[in-house]
């Protein structure tokens, strides 16, 4: 390795970043300890925002090439070579994947599922939407499956009053069971859609090689979950939604709109269009809407944007260690790594070596999606979870913890290591 003095800026920028995330908690603690509205609390909020974190040295990292290169354009030069389609992708699928109609009938479908359950409505319906939820994803991609779940949940769960041991446990498996929930086709997970086209993975592959894995350990991950907490979910009340029906050619319309905003998802120009005519059209039926998630899908475009411009610069060292591991190093690697590095970033420094085994490929996508629930960081979808489940009432005050997420994490990813490498 040689790097450039960029890519060392760029590394220790990204260290900061990660252990920024860990310590907005913190941040958030001691905002509470200064007068509302002072100066002082306003900005410890701002560094308390998780989705605030990469954006933010990302633009610390702008100013550092400025100050390398003695020249502001030579900073804009980089920021123009990257690519910031998946940020902008998620953007518009969240804003899309929020409103009313697509919500309500997401759940008309969990709720369906759910009554099929010999249990009580609260345990039922965790066990639908933590089974079927996440492998919808593989049709509506990850990012709508996490938005929509993140909605459901948050007003039948995290609303309610539930204990903080379940709310993380919840929120672990809702971000494990995403990660691996889409890759029963080749087009919605973003670290398989890094590298589909390259390795030639096909939707037919990706069910026979990952999807009835995939599946598996999202029932089984949510099986475990209900057991541990049967007790506590079968108390909760049931839950019923007040809102006005919507009319059925108002969801085919929002559908309409979500399958469009998918096929022009590496089309920036086409997807500013379509989520115009998507405003206006919301705009015009206002009465069956709620307020749009235009907030926290900015929030959540912004932090991706801020990974893939950090991220970008970290390939000296990543793709180095990749090309020399075996396939349980790769696994076992891959899963620890994606855990402090975006997954679809992580695939697609692995599919530019050249002569990689089909072992090692495996090994590299696997490894990705079963680390994808660790982290905010870890998977592209979590920011966007977070940005809806933090203002619950079990997190009111201070936030989400890191390390809460993490410890929540780690069953359902272990059950995942069995499926997706022990299994194969």
């Amino acid at each position: 390795m040689n790097p450039s003095p960029v890519e060392i800026l760029a590394t220790v920028f990204f260290g900061i970043a990660v252990l920024h995330t860990f310590c907005v908690k913190r941040f958030a603690h001691w905002a509470h300890q200064y007068p509302a509205g002072s100066a002082r609390e306003q900005v410890l909020h701002f560094l308390a925002e998780t989705e605030v974190v990469f954006g933010l040295w990302a633009a610390a990292l702008f100013l550092g090439i400025a100050s390398l290169k003695g020249s502001f354009m030579e900073a804009v030069s980089y920021i123009d070579s990257l690519h910031f389609a998946e940020p902008k992708f998620v953007f518009v699928v969240m804003v899309v994947s929020a409103t009313r109609p697509v919500v309500k009938l997401g759940e008309a479908l969990i709720m369906l599922a759910a009554r099929c359950l010999p249990f009580r409505e609260g345990l039922s319906f965790y066990l639908a939407a933590l089974i079927l939820g996440p492998l919808l994803g593989s049709f509506i991609t990850e990012p709508a499956a996490m938005t929509l779940l993140a909605l459901v949940l948050k007003r039948r769960y995290f609303d309610q009053g539930i204990s903080r041991r379940l709310a993380y446990a919840t929120l672990g498996l809702l971000f494990v069971n995403v990660s691996i929930g889409g890759t029963l086709t080749h087009f919605a997970a973003p670290p398989v859609l890094m590298v589909s086209g390259k390795w030639h993975w096909e939707t037919p592959f990706m069910l026979a090689t990952f999807g009835w894995k995939a599946a598996a350990a999202c029932a089984v991950s949510a099986v475990l979950m209900a057991l541990c907490f049967r007790k506590e979910l079968s108390g909760l009340p049931a839950v019923r939604d007040e809102s006005q029906r919507v009319p059925g050619w108002l969801t085919l319309t929002h559908l309409l709109t979500l399958g469009m905003v998918v096929a022009f998802a590496h089309h920036p120009d086409v997807l500013l269009g379509v989520l115009v005519l998507f405003l206006g059209l919301t705009t015009a039926t206002h009465k069956h809407q709620d307020e749009l998630k235009l907030r926290e899908g900015l929030l959540v475009g912004f932090f991706l944007a801020g990974l893939v411009t950090l991220g970008s610069l970290q390939s000296y060292w990543l793709q180095p260690l990749l090309a020399k591991l075996n396939g349980a190093a790769m696994f076992f690697g891959a899963t620890g790594l994606t855990a402090i590095t975006d997954n679809a970033a992580l695939t697609y420094l692995g599919s530019m070596a050249e002569g990689i085994s089909d072992e090692l490929k495996y090994a590299l996508v696997a490894g990705a999606v079963t680390g994808g629930g660790l982290t905010v960081i870890a998977n592209a979808p979590n920011p966007a979870g977070v940005g809806i489940l933090q203002s619950a009432k079990v997190f009111e005050g201070e936030g989400i913890s890191p390390l809460g997420l993490f410890l929540g994490a780690l069953v359902p990813t272990a059950v995942t290591v069995v499926f997706f490498w022990f299994l194969r």
